[in-house]
């Protein structure tokens, strides 16, 4: 498997459409046979707007190779928690930059397609063929892709400017293959009263996170959680100070969680009330392999 550093390393991130970069994403490639076509790949790519510090592509590069280095002598899946908060806290982005897929596709291929091997290369092929990564994980839905998917874990189970909640969802992996991907958690107090019931133990095992994102989802129709649990959220002016800031911050901390953009905390009020209210959808709810009921 092919562990080069990319070389020339981008020295910005730039948007790198699917169209392209499905061109990029060959068995090789997948398998870590070889490289993608770095040079070649520049010239398909568009420039991001903005000239400012906050979209250089070397913070991001080294913070990878940290990633890769502290962990590797565990399970890659054990990086996720650590990696998601710097990600985020390190790659300032808005909503609407994010939801961008050709930046996560050139993050992916042009930056550091060494790591995606690295977390998502199987241990065994499938058919006789050798281990490959899926297509997906360079370029995806932001549940899937290997960058996108921390970095939106981060953004919606951050507590304000506390990643702590982001911690949490991403030490369980059955919260980032089935919760991320539910429409509900746009909801603040709905992402933390969820998150605080995983922390808590009442959903531990896979089939329970399941099973509590399945029972959570289905009720959202008609308990409206926002009109159950409100939420004070004055994103706006701390958006702002948060993109600004990242002309003079320092590289995140590799020893200590790093702060947030400062848009307040949810209201413990609303959290309690959704975590009573998924206690009992859950203690009702049918799990296979769950011997009791949820007291």
């Amino acid at each position: 498997m092919t562990t080069e550093k990319p070389e020339p390393l981008p020295d910005r991130l730039a948007l790198l459409s699917d169209l392209n970069a499905v061109k990029y994403i060959t068995t090789g490639v997948r398998s870590g046979r070889e490289s993608p076509p770095y040079i070649e790949l520049a010239r398909s790519v568009a420039p991001l707007p903005g000239d400012g510090r906050r979209l250089r592509g070397e913070p991001v590069r080294d913070l990878i190779e940290d990633v890769m280095h502290l962990f590797r002598d565990d399970k890659p899946t054990k990086a996720d928690a650590w990696l998601a908060p710097r990600l985020h806290a390190t790659l300032r982005l808005t909503r609407r930059e994010a939801a961008d897929e050709g930046l996560w596709n050139h993050l992916a291929l042009a930056l550091a397609p060494d790591y995606v091997l690295w977390r998502h290369l199987p241990a065994q092929g499938k058919d006789g063929l050798p281990p490959m990564v899926s297509t997906n994980r360079f370029r995806g839905a932001h549940y899937t892709q290997a960058f996108s998917r921390l970095w939106w874990a981060a953004e919606l189970f951050r507590n304000g400017s506390d990643y702590r909640p982001a911690v949490v969802a991403c030490g369980n992996q059955d919260v980032l293959n089935t919760v991320l991907r539910l429409d509900v958690i746009d909801h603040r107090p709905t992402a933390q009263a969820l998150m605080r019931l995983v922390e808590q133990g009442l959903a531990s095992t896979g089939r329970e996170v399941n099973g509590l994102a399945v029972v959570v989802n289905a009720a959202a129709s008609t308990l409206f959680y926002d009109l159950l649990a409100e939420d004070d959220d004055g994103y706006g002016d701390a958006l702002d100070e948060w993109l600004a800031g990242a002309e003079t911050a320092p590289p995140v901390s590799r020893r200590f969680l790093p702060e947030g953009p400062a848009d307040g905390p949810v209201p413990e009020k609303a959290v309690d009330v959704l975590v009573e209210r998924f206690h009992e959808l859950f203690r009702d709810a049918l799990v296979r392999g769950r011997d009791t009921l949820q007291e």
